[in-house]
Formats: structure tokens, C-alpha cells, sequence
């Protein structure tokens, strides 16, 4: 018997696979993670992340610039503070005057279309490298969540589009849309980082921005406390429903390729759009695999990221979007 459905007929050339397929990617799928730094005209690569740099703004803004021009409409941006400015109260994160306050109103003024969407954590100002405050030995949820809102609210005054929590604190989604609609932003939305896992793969991301938990017998010596265990599925639908019914417009599951199920189960669940984050260890591997020539790095690179599309991604926050974007132009 010859079978009557021969499924190689849709694959017999380009143009017919073109017709059928059922996954496309494009430029605003995409959105570039960008880390700034103090002063003028720095351009500084990050050892572990060949081919992202940290920036001073000037530079930023011109990097947004040329992305924009490239298709890619938004950027997820973190900033590194100086040692002088950390404390275990997270102020400098709320200061309107701050770098990351200031990088917002620079990319606005320079690409009023460019959608800024900037990290909500504590981790970056911490003394501790921990995305909360310190008490007793433990993340105070409630008092971090009080600065976060206090975060939040002078990234929408700086010109924010959203606003990113990446902290993983119970209930902060709620407190950061009570606290942007008392101060007049209704507008400003909240991209929830809602599965966001303690995983092994945020190592080059930590060298950015020197952020990672200092070595201290009194505080947690990771951030398992708060990020969800990887060998857990259920959780994540709960963690991206509770955010949802706190008033998060998109919800975000991080990291991205070793976690496609997750995608999926996210995206079957919840009536908001899904960010993906595929994050710095997952791009570090592509590189250095690919700078000893044991793979092709344009056409991993490619399959990883329609793979995450497939899963379920409406958004792929990715370090490869201007590299990518550059080839689906093409």
C-alpha cells in the first residue's frame, strides 16, 4: 500500500515549505537587552558575552537608533551602578537623576517610537546582589516591594512605555500597578518576569552588571528563595495567573530554550502576551560553540529563536536581536 498522504509533497523546495509554514520570525519579534554605564562615548565588552558591550548613554542612543532603523521596537535596559552608590536600601533606584532614569529620557528624546522597558530589581543597587532588601538574614518581600514601587514610579516619570519587575517578590505586580495609577501612569504597563527560574544560565548576564550574591554566612548565598525551582512546571502557570489578575499586561518566562515546555504551558493559560527571555548563558554557548567552528552560529541561532516562536513567544527578548534582525532583512 502507498500511503495517500505523503507529507514530503510540502517539503519538495523552498517555496513550498515558504507556503506552509506555520512559524515566521521578523524584527519586531524581537527585543534587545542593552546595559549602560557611566560616562561618554564607553564601549566596553562584556568578556563573557562576545559582541555585547556595556555602553555610556551617548552610545546607547545611537545603538537604539540603528536597531530601530533595523525593525526591532523595543529594549529591555539595565544599568551598572557604581560600588559607591549600592546600599541594602535600593535608593539610588529611584533617584531622578540616576543613570538609569537618565538613559530612559535620552532613548525617548533620540527614538520617541522605541519602546523602553526597564528592569524593576534591587540587584543591581544592592550591596548584598540580591533583587531585595536585606532583613534579619532574609528578602524583606513587603518592604522591597515598597521600593520597587517607588522604582517603578520614576521610570514612568523618566518616559518608561513598561515597566520590567525581574525580582520574583510575591505580590509586587499588584503594588507596582497600584502605585503607577495613584502617580497619573494608568499608560505605563507591566511586563511581569512571572516564571522567572533559578538558573545556572544567568552567569554572563551577573558579569554585565556585577550583580551577583556576595559570598556573606548571614544572607542567602543565591536567590532560590525567591526565583522558582527549575523542576517545577505547575508553578509556573500559577506564578504567570496570580500576575495576570494583578493587573500584568505580558508575563515573561525566563530562560528561554531549556524551558519551552514552560513557554507553552504559559501560553495555554493566560490571555496576555508572552515574553520570552533568551538569556545570556543560552547566547554564550552559541558563540563560543560556534568561535571553535562546532556549529553553524547563524543557523542555530536562527532555529533557536523560531523554536521559541513556536513555543509560544510573542516576544523574544534576545542578545542575538540585532544579529538576527540584520538576516531576516536579508
Amino acid at each position: 500500500m502507498f500511503p495517500l498522504q505523503r507529507g514530503r509533497r510540502l517539503r519538495v523546495n523552498e517555496s513550498i515549505r515558504s507556503l506552509v509554514r506555520e512559524t515566521t520570525l521578523s524584527p519586531q519579534d524581537f527585543m534587545f537587552p542593552m546595559f549602560i554605564t557611566e560616562g561618554e562615548n564607553v564601549k566596553v565588552e562584556i568578556p563573557s558575552m562576545f559582541g555585547i558591550y556595556r555602553r555610556s548613554i551617548d552610545l546607547t542612543v545611537e545603538e537604539v537608533k540603528e536597531i530601530f532603523a533595523l525593525g526591532i521596537r523595543a529594549v529591555n535596559i539595565y544599568v551598572k551602578v557604581d560600588e559607591s552608590l549600592k546600599d541594602n536600601t535600593g535608593k539610588e533606584a529611584w533617584n531622578p537623576d540616576g543613570l538609569m532614569q537618565r538613559a530612559i529620557k535620552a532613548i525617548k528624546t533620540a527614538c520617541p517610537e522605541m519602546i523602553v522597558m526597564p528592569d524593576v530589581a534591587l540587584d543591581p543597587y544592592s550591596i548584598y546582589g540580591h533583587d531585595g532588601i536585606i532583613a534579619n538574614g532574609d528578602i524583606a518581600n513587603d518592604a522591597t516591594n515598597e521600593a520597587l514601587v517607588k522604582m517603578a514610579v520614576s521610570h514612568a516619570q523618566a518616559g518608561a512605555d513598561f515597566v520590567a519587575p525581574s525580582d520574583m517578590m510575591d505580590g509586587r505586580v499588584l503594588r507596582l500597578r497600584q502605585g503607577l495609577d495613584t502617580a497619573g501612569f494608568h499608560n505605563v504597563g507591566i511586563m511581569s518576569y512571572s516564571a522567572k527560574y533559578a538558573s545556572a544560565f544567568y552567569g554572563p548576564f551577573r558579569d554585565a552588571l556585577d550583580s551577583a550574591p556576595v559570598d556573606n554566612a548571614e544572607i542567602p548565598k543565591d536567590k532560590k528563595t525567591y526565583q522558582m525551582d527549575y523542576a517545577n512546571r505547575i508553578e509556573a502557570i500559577k506564578e504567570a495567573l496570580m500576575d495576570v489578575e494583578e493587573g500584568a499586561d505580558m508575563v515573561m518566562v525566563k530562560p528561554g530554550i531549556a524551558y519551552l515546555d514552560i513557554v507553552r504551558e504559559v501560553k495555554n493559560a493566560v490571555n496576555v502576551p508572552v515574553t520570552v527571555f533568551h538569556v545570556s548563558g543560552e547566547y554564550a554557548m552559541i558563540k563560543a560553540a560556534s568561535e571553535r567552528g562546532w556549529l553553524d552560529h547563524d543557523k542555530v541561532m536562527m532555529e533557536q529563536l523560531m523554536c521559541i516562536k513556536r513555543a509560544g513567544a510573542s516576544l523574544i527578548s534576545t542578545y542575538f536581536a540585532k544579529e538576527a534582525a540584520i538576516l531576516l532583512n536579508q
